[in-house]
């Protein structure tokens, strides 16, 4: 062999026994660190979790503690938390990884900037246990940071995101709602807007009712949907004059709600710029408010009043009365007279009773009577009248027992009726192949 050739092979020979040195020696440390390997640094049960308190690198302390299985902010200030906040923040530390093991055994903190740390996290749990975690710089990339357990020598990295979760501040966590009171437990509502103050109740059925300036039906999703507003509401932190701007701007609604445990206010003013404001007897303070939160509490009786000419809704009537007929539900079968009628036939009156709404309330209607309807329901529990009149263009319905008049859409009494004059017996049934 020519000694070119010889050096050749000399070469790609020793080439080929460092690819497989390094191939041996990489499968000898996956052999050692499997790939799904993890360092546990901390694990809380949640019910372990009494208190957490961070101290940040401008001295700067903050502090949640736990009592009856709820969240309390307690530094800098005393001030209620945002449960799913400060939750957040617990979760983060009840199983807590680290993602890259940086060094053993480190002599030197203070490459890492754990020597005076950008967050110092202690855990107070309740067996009288203590979880001491230290976190320090970022690491180059910006996707982890350094940390350690105080009482561990190894100096790990966490992610950016547990960080993020750990490093807040007071306001973060605190519980933003104006109102804290529980809907399910509401037992009256009052506004006082536009004209007299609106007081809501609730009746037999567990609905609501507009119970003052005067008993009337108030419609429960436009209820529900205010409660829901006060409900939602929550403090905007941003602006700090608040209070001087509250003071000064007019003010808008008052709301009062009540529940199994007492009674808080609402008062919400909006100023000159259309900025809201608003102020709780929950919590102390003035802050800035959404301004659709305005919008939603600036309505007068009729925004909340029933215009439903019936209340039997979804719920399938046993009984209708209109123009003297009494139709009748037996099974799945509708009967009048004794004569089994056209179930569809029957179905779509009932529908065009439900859809008679009020175009608008008025303070008088009068007129000839067209004609009247009753509708049977809830098993027979509820029964309602309402009696139909006509003047001139305009048509007037009223419901027994009630004073509201209510003006009706002279189109839909039409359909109602060629609806009522085209019920027709079932057709009869095909006789049995003997």
């Amino acid at each position: 062999m020519k000694p070119k050739g010889l050096l050749i092979a000399v070469v790609l020979l020793a080439i080929l026994g460092g690819v497989t040195w390094w191939s041996n020696k990489t499968q000898a440390e996956k052999a050692k660190t499997p790939a799904d390997a993890t360092t546990k640094l901390l694990t809380i049960p949640d019910d372990q979790f009494q208190e957490i308190k961070i101290k940040k690198l401008t001295d700067e302390t903050l502090a949640i503690r736990k009592e009856n299985n709820k969240w309390q902010v307690t530094a800098p200030k005393s001030m209620p938390a945002d449960q799913d906040a400060a939750g957040t923040m617990a979760s983060a530390l009840a199983n807590l990884n680290a993602d890259k093991v940086i060094e053993e055994k480190a002599a030197d903190l203070k490459p890492y900037g754990l020597q005076i740390p950008t967050l110092d996290i202690q855990v107070v749990r309740r067996d009288g246990k203590t979880d001491h975690l230290l976190i320090g710089d970022d690491t180059p990339t910006g996707a982890g940071a350094y940390a350690k357990l105080a009482n561990d020598a190894r100096v790990v990295t966490v992610s950016s995101t547990t960080k993020t979760s750990l490093d807040k501040r007071p306001e973060d966590l605190r519980d933003k709602r104006l109102m804290t009171f529980d809907s399910d437990k509401l037992s009256r509502v009052d506004l006082a807007a536009k004209g007299p103050t609106i007081e809501f109740g609730k009746n037999g059925q567990n609905e609501w009712q507009i119970v003052k300036p005067r008993p009337l039906r108030a419609d429960g999703s436009a209820v529900d949907g205010l409660i829901s507003k006060l409900k939602d509401a929550k403090m905007d932190l941003s602006e700090p004059d608040a209070a001087k701007k509250f003071a000064a701007a007019t003010k808008v609604a008052v709301a009062t709600v009540t529940d199994a445990g007492g009674t808080q206010t609402l008062e919400v003013r909006r100023d000159k710029d259309k900025n809201v404001f608003a102020k709780s007897s929950a919590v102390e303070g003035a802050f800035k408010a959404p301004a659709d939160l305005a919008d939603a509490l600036e309505k007068s009786v009729d925004d909340f009043r029933n215009k439903k000419l019936f209340d039997f809704g979804f719920s399938d009537p046993s009984k209708v009365d209109l123009k003297g007929v009494s139709y009748v539900k037996s099974g799945d079968k509708w009967t009048a007279n004794g004569k089994t009628m056209d179930n569809s036939s029957v179905q779509n009156v009932i529908d065009k009773l439900r859809d008679l709404a009020a175009v608008k309330f008025v303070e008088k209607g009068g007129g000839q009577p067209l004609f009247e309807a009753a509708v049977t329901s809830n098993s027979g529990k509820r029964v309602e009248k309402v009696t139909i009149t006509k003047l001139g263009d305009q048509h007037f319905a009223q419901r027994e027992g009630e004073p509201s008049i209510y003006e009706l859409d002279g189109k839909a009494v039409e359909e109602l009726q060629k609806a009522a004059a085209a019920v027709k017996e079932a057709a009869p049934e095909p006789a049995k192949k003997k």
